[in-house]
């Protein structure tokens, strides 16, 4: 038998993006916790690494109003995961958590909490929040500038870390840190036995950035990087990049994986697996959704556009359509020039600009196809494995492990049991990075 690099899978609860179809018979809650129950076992049936949870800390909005996916309202991550922690045994429970608006004392003890219940399955996906819309949840009502952000979330990884290694009530171990980034000093709220931020058991850390900046994080910091994969080519060229990243900073390439996000539709044929892509694509991607996804790329209303006719023919401002989405630093003049030539050459509507753009890569075929192509990415280090986002909640991975996972366990690429007892870490194979002791200063009282 060929020998093949073992695959890592990460099971994305869509909960409120685009990708979800939730006008589908068979969809779901995106709140209800039977979702997140049933979505966490089918993930767990498939031997996943981990459960991802994204976060909302304030309800998006469009023109005023809230943003239709948003109208369910977002449930608290870590509380969801806590829950999970006790419906499932083995699964990797990460969430995310913005580095911008919360404080070192509380992220280290929501998740040390976590951790502890789970025996080990947490980890922390450290996401940068960029905008003061957000920020006023709590009453800061200001963001960063890109650099200061990361130096910010530096300062808040290195201190959760350093928490974590602090007993509860130490008083000659305290960790603090008192300038233009954070103002604290504390000991540990949650026994650290076992646990401890350079143990196997600590919290894995999961950093979801393309950027420069977000690349250097990853490479200082975490465990995993959460990515788009784009193309072969393109994805080997990222991994080499974080590669080289790693060694600048003392650390071997396994000790970090490269999880892009990536859907995956099955067909009996490829052409049959095609037709249903463009189905769920369009489904997805309703007239509503397509005029507020390019209202966000021109910062005007576009209400009184025809979302099957052409694109605007004047220029994008530098406003704000939209609040609280998460932006891509893509220059949006750029893109428009982009989208027009495409459009121009294939005759395509702003619905259809909007199919296309507005998606997550994908792997369409048969289960055999789509297999091989898996493997092909992790065997070509152009990805470590996937973090796979279903079209339905909450039961749109259950094709995939019904059909995929048994063929790459056949070939020897997969995993057909969790090992006993193992931490979300192990499960990973990665390795935490150094401590940053000299990033924040420990005292003794």
């Amino acid at each position: 038998m060929t020998q093949h690099r073992q695959i890592h899978f990460a099971a994305h609860f869509p909960g409120v993006n685009q990708q979800t179809v939730w006008s589908h018979p068979d969809a779901g809650s995106q709140i209800e916790f039977e979702s997140f129950r049933k979505f966490a076992q089918i993930a767990e049936a498939g031997f996943m690494d981990y459960l991802f949870l994204a976060e909302g800390l304030r309800l998006r909005e469009q023109k005023g109003a809230l943003h239709e996916l948003d109208v369910a309202g977002r449930p608290n991550t870590v509380g969801v995961l806590s829950a999970l922690a006790a419906v499932t045994e083995h699964i990797g429970l990460v969430g995310t958590m913005s580095s911008t608006f919360n404080e070192p004392a509380d992220i280290a003890r929501q998740l040390q909490t976590l951790n502890v219940l789970s025996d080990g399955r947490a980890g922390w996906n450290v996401v940068t929040t960029s905008n003061a819309f957000t920020g006023e949840n709590f009453r800061k009502g200001f963001y960063l500038p890109l650099d200061q952000r990361y130096n910010r979330a530096q300062a808040v990884v290195d201190a959760a870390r350093q928490i974590w290694q602090t007993a509860p009530g130490d008083r000659e171990h305290l960790v603090a840190r008192h300038d233009e980034l954070l103002d604290f000093e504390t000991a540990g709220t949650v026994p650290p036995e076992g646990l401890g931020a350079e143990s196997g058991r600590s919290p894995m850390l999961v950093q979801a950035g393309m950027s420069p900046q977000g690349r250097d994080f990853a490479a200082k910091n975490s465990d995993v990087i959460f990515s788009h994969y784009a193309s072969f080519e393109k994805a080997q060229a990222f991994r080499a990049d974080i590669t080289e990243r790693l060694a600048a900073n003392g650390r071997a390439p396994e000790s970090l994986k490269v999880m892009p996000a990536m859907a995956i539709v099955l067909g009996d044929t490829e052409a049959e697996a095609q037709e249903r892509s463009l189905e769920i694509r369009r489904a997805q991607v309703s007239p509503q959704t397509a005029i507020s996804f390019v209202e966000q790329v021109w910062g005007r209303d576009l209400s009184d556009h025809d979302p099957d006719g052409p694109l605007p023919s004047f220029e994008p401002t530098e406003g704000l359509a939209a609040e609280g989405w998460v932006n891509t630093y893509e220059d949006r003049f750029e893109r428009v020039a982009k989208w027009r030539e495409i459009s121009a050459r294939e005759n395509l509507s702003i619905r259809d600009i909007a199919v296309r753009e507005y998606n997550y890569d994908q792997f369409i075929g048969t289960p055999e196809q789509v297999a091989d192509s898996i493997i092909a990415a992790v065997d070509g280090r152009a990805a470590d494995g996937f973090t796979l986002v279903g079209h339905l909640v909450p039961g749109g991975l259950a094709e995939v492990v019904e059909k995929v996972i048994p063929i790459l366990q056949e070939k020897g690429a997969y995993r057909t049991e969790y090992r006993q007892g193992a931490s979300l870490r192990e499960l990973m194979g990665t390795t935490a990075a150094p401590l940053r002791e000299q990033e924040t200063a420990r005292t003794s009282a």
